[in-house]
């Protein structure tokens, strides 16, 4: 069973989100402040994390930021539940590597589709990684079994869903990808336009392809519409 570490300094949040998802078969460890939420992390590694931002002392971006440079719990996907809506806020998140974002109050229901949503990406071997087959075309090639990407000689190592965005930008190759279109099968629900989402995460895939492209973009923003992959 997946283990989901829940960190929130409201006790009745906690158990309340305790409480659902171990009704929906889940293993469920708690922590009430930042400190203790990282440590049980390193310890119980489990399979996402539910992150509060507004704790006292260390506060739930801080937690964010030791999860992903800490190098054996880097790679374990972050949903931060907060109360902050602000778009500065949630990008902030997206910046730090939080995986998706949560406004309170929040239906109990969606926080479940979000965390399958995770457990589906990060799990899931891609189809042709079972048959140990690169997917090449001109001068790129995606190496699903390592969520990386090799330009000419030159290859980086992307997140989970970084590598999801850019393979569907490589399947539709030529032709635009909306960003709604990004939105619904890279997280896997019906979101609502946050667009800020994508854009977050589109200009880190751009940073890491610069630093081996030499020079060539290869992802082409589409005003008012979406993105599109240059070859």
């Amino acid at each position: 069973m997946n283990k989901i570490l829940v960190i929130d300094d409201d006790a009745a949040i906690n158990e309340l989100i305790k409480v659902n998802l171990e009704l929906s078969g889940y293993v469920v460890i708690q922590a009430y402040d930042g400190t203790t939420g990282f440590a049980l992390c390193k310890q119980e590694m489990p399979a996402v994390v539910v992150l509060d931002v507004m704790m006292p002392e260390v506060d739930g971006f801080t937690v964010a930021q030791r999860i992903r440079k800490n190098e054996t719990t880097k790679n374990i996907p972050i949903i931060m539940l907060t109360a902050l809506s602000q778009l500065n806020d949630k990008v902030n998140g997206f910046n730090i590597g939080v995986d998706d974002y949560l406004v309170k109050p929040f239906e109990i229901e969606e926080l479940k589709v979000r965390i399958r949503a995770l457990l589906k990406r990060t799990h899931q071997i891609p189809e042709s990684a079972s048959t140990r087959e690169l997917l090449t075309l001109k001068d790129i090639t995606l190496l699903p079994e390592t969520y990386s990407v090799k330009i000419k000689d030159k290859q980086t190592k992307l997140t989970p869903i970084e590598f999801d965005i850019f393979n569907l930008l490589f399947q539709n190759h030529g032709n635009m990808v909306s960003s709604s279109q990004l939105l619904k099968d890279i997280w896997g629900y019906s979101p609502d336009d946050d667009i800020e989402t994508i854009r977050v995460h589109i200009r880190h895939l751009r940073t890491k392809l610069d630093k081996i492209s030499d020079g060539k973009k290869y992802i082409e923003t589409i005003y008012g519409g979406g993105y599109k992959l240059i070859l």
